[in-house]
């Protein structure tokens, strides 16, 4: 979306960012392709790079692991790597861990999928992805708070009533369940 106060094409700027951290860990898969948790048949992609409440946020996989990932603007204080941080999205209250990447600086990621044996191929990877991606990013119950309030939806608390993702059912198939 662009925002008309600095004139900067935010999503742009976050699929940027997404090819900066997909390009980290492409130069990390030679290193992990003996380790047991590695599937040959995926690759690197980082997938539906968006602006989120001025952070870049999308979804990494890997052949080792599949992450939602948010990675904060700058002038956002840093924590320190190893912190778990809560994070409410439309879904709910997701934890995030702090990590630092060398050419990259802080991120935070929340586990999908790791290890990434389930899947036979790419497109039934990424396919994935998206999906999460969608049901997390799903317009929901807090949507309401956040227009009220003019609150960004990461900072507004989810209901006790709210789900978070539920990562068993995410394995399961429950997000292709939903589909026609």
């Amino acid at each position: 979306m662009m925002h008309a106060d600095a004139g900067i094409d935010r999503d742009a700027e976050a699929r940027a960012t997404g090819e900066a951290l997909a390009a980290i860990y492409r130069r990390a898969d030679a290193a992990m392709r003996d380790l047991p948790i590695y599937n040959p048949a995926l690759s690197v992609a980082a997938l539906g790079f968006r602006d989120v409440d001025d952070a870049a946020f999308g979804v990494v996989v890997t052949p080792w692991f599949m992450n939602l990932v948010r990675v904060p603007p700058r002038g956002e204080a840093p924590l320190s790597p190893g912190t778990v941080v809560p994070r409410a999205l439309p879904v709910g209250v997701l934890d995030f861990t702090i990590g630092m990447l060398d050419g990259l600086g802080t991120m935070e990621s929340c586990s999908l999928v790791s290890p990434m044996h389930d899947f036979g191929d790419q497109q039934q990877a990424e396919s994935t992805a998206l999906a999460a991606l969608d049901v997390v990013l799903a317009p929901a119950r807090n949507e309401e708070a956040s227009a009220d309030s003019n609150v960004p939806s990461s900072a507004v608390p989810a209901s006790p009533a709210t789900p978070s993702l539920d990562r068993r059912r995410f394995l399961r198939g429950a997000l292709t369940e939903r589909r026609p």
